[in-house]
Formats: structure tokens, C-alpha cells, sequence
């Protein structure tokens, strides 16, 4: 079976970047189940995974429901590359636990952020799931915040690493806020209604930028001399141009599918 193309509609489009990033993030943190440094976070980490696939389930459910795409199960496993519109943040490989813990501290701080943003649409079912998946995701950014300070205020070691992976994921972490096809249409579809609730991706980074480097100043982090302010963003996901490391991923991800894409379980 084909995979149906990508939504047309601006919010469909801005549901699939939410679900396909949740989906890989998912993957990629269920690598972890079995390699964590200590066996609290080996299942904390799986615990977010298998939140994190539940709620682009969800959003898939509607896309399909809503907006004609395919059933959960072929959006998810039977779109070719250049139709998924993960992030590069999502896709990398989990590396050491300094670049998954900071990757997931970025990641789901804009997660909490769009879920409070959705929550505010005038749409019953939409309010509901935001509300309803901004509760759980809450959970996540505690878990985040907790480590991050502890290894900020750790030994020497354990500071100058969580240091290096927050420049190595920072600039991956403002690619989650790249511009894509439909954004003004979707500002100006909310605006016209009187809801505003999507302000746009710059202003939405902002406000993430801005929570995080005030976490990071309470944990003693240099801001300015970390030079973070200056990165510039990894871009490319939104439009459907991905990393060298999604591909493989999907091949990975999709293994059972294909063995019978219309199986049941």
C-alpha cells in the first residue's frame, strides 16, 4: 500500500511534526532499556519511550480520523523517508547518558511547551488530549530538571560533560523550532478565530529558549561564556531532509512491519 502524501491542512501538518518527533524520540530512548547507568534510570528512560509512542499514536488516531491519512500503523511505518518530518535533534543516535539526559531536557521542555500552547485550542478533543498528555509530559521534565542539576552540581567530571553535551545538542534542540510549510497559515487560521494559541515557531522558541537558559543560570551554568545564545539551528527535518541516521532508524523501526504490513495484533 502507498503511504497517503503529507496533509495539506496547516494544523494536520503541525500534528504530524509532533507525532513523528514523539515517535522517533520514543525509538530512540527505548535504546536505552537495559544500558542505563543505574537500573532507576535504565527504567525511567523506557518508562518516557513508551509515553512517548502513546502520544504519537494519539496523534496519528486523529490525523486519521480527522484528515484522511492512512491508519496509525502505515503512517507511522510505511511513509519513506522524505515524508517523515521528524527533527535531527529525534534522530541522532543516544550516544553517551550526558547527550541522552540533555537531548531529553531540551526535547521535552518544548514538548511541555507545545502541549500548554494546544491545550488552549477551542477544539474539545484537541483540548482534552493536550491536557490530558501535558499532565503526563510533566513527569518527563522533572525527571529531566532533577538530573540535570544534580550532575551540574556533581563532581568536576560530571559538570564538564553535561557542559559539552548541552553545545553539542543545543543547536539540534533549536531545529525543533524551524519554520515549515503551512506555519503562517496556521497563525493566521488561529488568529482570525480569536485563539491564538499557536504564536509561530520563533516566538515558541523564544520562550523555550528563554525557561532553559534561566534553569541553567540557577545551576550556576555561564550562560554568555557557554556561547549557546550564538549557535545557529540544525534545519532541514520539517522540510523532510533528515540526518544520516533516520534512515537506518527506519529500516530498524519498520523490520516487523513489513514482514506484513495489513497483519493485525
Amino acid at each position: 500500500m502507498m503511504p497517503t502524501s503529507l496533509p495539506t491542512h496547516p494544523l494536520a501538518r503541525y500534528l504530524l511534526h509532533l507525532a513523528d518527533d514523539q515517535l522517533v524520540m520514543g525509538h530512540r530512548n527505548s535504546e536505552w532499556t537495559g544500558l542505563g547507568p543505574i537500573l532507576e534510570e535504565d527504567i525511567a528512560f523506557s518508562s518516557i519511550a513508551q509515553d512517548q509512542v502513546g502520544h504519537s499514536l494519539a496523534f496519528y488516531e486523529i490525523l486519521h480520523q480527522r484528515y484522511g491519512l492512512d491508519n496509525p500503523d502505515q503512517t507511522a511505518f510505511n511513509r519513506p523517508e522524505n515524508q517523515m518530518l521528524s527533527s535531527w535533534l529525534v534522530e541522532q543516535p543516544i550516544g553517551d547518558y550526558a547527550f541522552s539526559l540533555v537531548r531529553h531536557w531540551c526535547y521535552d521542555q518544548a514538548v511541555a511547551l507545545r502541549y500548554e500552547s494546544l491545550s488552549q485550542i477551542q477544539d474539545p478533543a484537541l483540548h482534552a488530549l493536550a491536557t490530558k498528555l501535558r499532565g503526563e509530559v510533566k513527569y518527563h521534565t522533572f525527571h529531566a530538571h532533577t538530573w540535570m542539576k544534580s550532575l551540574l552540581h556533581g563532581s568536576e567530571e560530571s559538570r564538564l560533560r553535561m557542559l559539552s553535551a548541552l553545545k553539542e545538542v543545543w543547536p539540534l534542540a533549536l531545529g525543533l523550532f524551524e519554520s515549515w510549510p503551512g506555519e503562517t497559515d496556521l497563525m493566521e487560521e488561529v488568529g482570525t478565530t480569536g485563539q491564538g494559541w499557536y504564536p509561530g515557531e520563533q516566538k515558541l522558541q523564544m520562550q523555550w529558549q528563554a525557561r532553559a537558559l534561566e534553569s541553567m543560570a540557577s545551576w550556576g551554568v555561564d550562560v554568555e561564556a557557554s556561547g549557546l545564545q550564538r549557535m545557529e539551528p540544525v534545519l532541514g527535518g520539517r522540510q523532510g531532509y533528515h540526518s544520516e541516521y533516520l534512515a537506518p532508524l527506519l529500516e530498524e523501526m519498520t523490520a516487523v512491519f513489513r514482514l506484513d504490513p495489513q497483519a493485525e495484533w
